[in-house]
């Protein structure tokens, strides 16, 4: 069932049982696989590839008022890999090369940058931003209000939360800045900032600021050292911060860092 307002590009697949509503636009080489859903005023950019049975555009609450979708567009990035059974709503933009595991919901009101991946079953609860490169593993909750900044790492099971008095209607997100890491099992509390670099060890309940390259650990969690002295347990080198030691996926991969970010300044430069 395809809306005739709906745009179709080239070389598009679309699957048995598929749905797509009024004023989509599907771009070239799109793949949509078996039962989807493809609401009102989605648009979908070319390479993309949307796993069986997901919906994309699901309504905000206005539409229950009188049934009717009201305006809340969705951009689908160029080459995202959208899993099956993921639910994405409308009033939410997705960068390029997005990957997501199985049944992942994203609410509405969410930007997400480029070469972003959410694991599986991951909920990102709406009105959050979240930058390049994030990397968020299976189980996660982030909570409303979240502001997650480029290159950072959330591994399972970690829950942002955002409510400081429950219930309330005082919401407080959580800012996560550039380059941090937050281990399995943490729980950081309402509008904590953890500043670029810093560690949080898994297991962790976060209940104050977590400072520049500090590592936090234990229940509530305290500071125990900088992450510059974190070794490897096998070569007995630094890992962190880690930017210096890890590439795979990241722009700099084909040579390092520092030789990307001083090309990148010069090139910002110009």
């Amino acid at each position: 069932m395809i809306h005739p307002t709906a745009q179709i590009g080239q070389d598009v697949t679309i699957k048995e049982g598929v749905i797509i509503g009024d004023k989509v636009i599907i771009e070239d080489n799109v793949y949509i696989d078996y039962g989807c859903i493809i609401r009102e005023n989605v648009h979908i950019k070319k390479g993309s590839f949307i796993g069986a049975r997901c919906i994309l555009g699901e309504y905000l609450m206005d539409f229950y008022k009188d049934r009717t979708n009201k305006l809340h567009p969705l951009i689908i990035g160029e080459n995202s890999l959208i899993r099956t059974e993921n639910i994405i709503y409308g009033d939410t933009i997705i960068g390029d090369n997005f990957q997501s595991g199985h049944k992942v919901t994203i609410r509405e009101n969410t930007k997400i940058g480029h070469n972003v991946r959410i694991g599986t079953l991951s909920d990102i609860q709406g009105h959050c931003k979240i930058g390049d490169f994030v990397s968020i593993h299976s189980n996660v909750h982030i909570g409303q209000k979240s502001n997650i900044n480029d290159y950072v790492w959330i591994f399972p099971y970690v829950v942002l939360t955002n409510d400081p008095t429950p219930p309330s209607g005082k919401l407080v997100g959580v800012t996560v800045d550039s380059f941090a890491i937050i281990a399995t099992g943490s729980i950081i509390m309402p509008g904590i900032h953890i500043n670029e670099d810093a560690l949080i060890g898994a297991g962790a309940i976060v209940t104050k600021d977590v400072p520049k390259e500090t590592v936090v650990v234990g229940n509530p969690s305290k500071e125990i050292c900088s992450v510059r002295k974190i070794r490897n347990r096998i070569t007995g080198e630094p890992v962190y911060p880690w930017r210096y030691t890890f590439k795979r996926g990241m722009p700099w991969e084909e040579s390092d860092y520092e030789t990307w970010f001083n090309n990148l300044s010069l090139q910002e430069g110009d």
